[in-house]
This record gives structure tokens, C-alpha cells and sequence, in this order.
């Protein structure tokens, strides 16, 4: 049966286009400040650019794993009334100003990189922590026990009943969570570690507004283009039958 492609996935990727293109025809047209010059500069803006990618993907694998097999012990027998628990232990994180947040592990951890991962992290659990438990649990009760009375032992019936029938749901979490951390990722300036928002606050405090048009391009190109790939990996990850 040949899958269905929503129309978002080819309809997000031409309005990257169109801002990326759009953004360069306005770079190469304006004229820069010398301080503007420094920032917007390749290499330097390069470096930035990277800098905030691997501030993103590091929380990611993180919190991928560290809330995914929390996840799923949460949604076992044994550690079920747990549950509630784990998730308002998180939400706490999601609930908190991420400016605070990160400002808070500070007095704790001191200002730079590691500190802007630990504050991305608990800020963006949640998501993948509920997407996991709730994917999880809307698997057909009757499916398991079909998969236990054919002899599957609970592990085998995790990893090839219960899992691959919650992805599309767990996915949608983790695409969740690498959007919020694209944008969040900006305020770690504030801590110390580069990022994209290093051009936003520098543009806001010298009054430089191409800096932070910039900035704001760029971070919201990020977002996009992690959003799209996100609907790709889970398009292709779910099972033919229910996608």
C-alpha cells in the first residue's frame, strides 16, 4: 500500500526556501557596520551557527536518553505509580521561565556550555517523557496479549509489539522537543555559551537591528528545517499500517 505524504512535509520546505532565499539576496544587499561585519562575517557566523547546533543536539541525545527509557519504565507494572510523580517533577522544568532556569543553575554549575545543557535538558523532557508514556499506552491491550499468548516474553513484546506501534507518537515528542530547544538554546548567551542569540542580545544592546534580524532569521530557519526533518524520520519510521 503506498503511503500518504501529508502536504506539510512539501510545503515546509519551500517556505525555507523562501526565507533562506530571501535572507541572503538581503545580506548580500545591505551594508554592514564594521561591528555588523564582525558578527555576519562567515567564519564567525559559521562558528556561531555550529555553536547553537551543538548545543541543540547534545540536550537532544540527552534528553532522548534519559526521558525515553524513563518513559518506558513509568508504563511498567512495577513502576507505574510512579507516574504522576515523574511527570509533574518534569513539568516543573517545562513550567519554569527558561531564562530563570538557566539562570538558577548558575549559582550551582557556574556559566558556559555545561551548564547551558543541563538547563536545556530539564527544560525540555517533557515533552518526550509524555509522548513515550503516552504512546505507550494507547497500544491495543488485546495486541499485547496476543503477542504473550504466542509465547513473546515482556521484553520481546516491547521492543517488537509495543515500541514500533508507539514511534509515531514518541517521534512527535523528540520533533517537539528539538524545536523548543532550537529556540531556547538562544538564551544561553545569557549563561556564557555561544549561540545564535548572541547576535539577538548583541543587536538589542548596541541597537544594531540587522543583527537582530538576523539572528532571528537564522534561528527561525533552524527551527523550520529541524521541524521538516522531524516530519520525515517520522514519516518514514511508522509503520505502513497506521501512517
Amino acid at each position: 500500500m503506498r503511503r500518504r505524504v501529508p502536504i506539510d512535509v512539501w510545503f515546509e520546505p519551500l517556505v525555507i526556501a523562501v526565507i533562506g532565499v530571501g535572507y541572503v539576496l538581503w545580506y548580500r544587499s545591505t551594508t554592514f557596520t564594521p561591528t555588523e561585519q564582525a558578527a555576519l562575517g562567515w567564519d564567525n557566523l559559521q562558528t556561531t551557527i555550529l555553536a547553537h547546533i551543538k548545543l541543540t543536539v547534545v540536550a537532544t541525545v540527552i534528553v532522548v536518553a534519559v526521558a525515553i527509557p524513563l518513559g518506558i519504565a513509568l508504563t511498567r507494572p512495577a513502576l507505574k505509580r510512579l507516574e504522576p510523580i515523574a511527570v509533574n517533577v518534569a513539568n516543573i522544568g517545562q513550567a519554569a521561565p527558561a531564562v530563570g532556569l538557566l539562570v538558577l543553575f548558575t549559582f550551582w554549575l557556574g556559566t558556559g556550555f555545561r551548564t547551558a545543557i543541563v538547563g536545556l535538558v530539564v527544560y525540555a523532557i517533557l515533552p518526550i517523557l509524555q509522548n513515550t508514556i503516552v504512546g505507550l499506552r494507547q497500544v491495543d491491550h488485546r495486541t499485547i496479549e496476543a503477542s504473550r499468548g504466542i509465547g513473546f516474553s515482556g521484553g520481546r513484546t516491547l521492543v517488537q509489539v509495543e515500541l514500533p506501534l508507539a514511534v509515531p507518537v514518541i517521534l512527535n515528542g523528540v520533533r517537539t522537543a528539538l524545536v523548543i530547544l532550537v529556540g531556547t538554546a538562544t538564551l544561553s548567551t545569557f549563561i556564557g555559551a555561544t549561540s545564535l542569540g548572541t547576535l539577538i542580545t548583541t543587536g538589542v544592546t548596541l541597537f544594531l537591528p540587522k543583527l537582530l534580524i538576523s539572528g532571528a532569521v537564522l534561528v527561525g530557519l533552524l527551527a523550520l528545517t529541524i521541524d521538516w526533518l522531524g516530519r520525515l524520520v517520522e514519516l518514514v519510521a511508522t509503520p505502513r499500517g497506521i501512517s
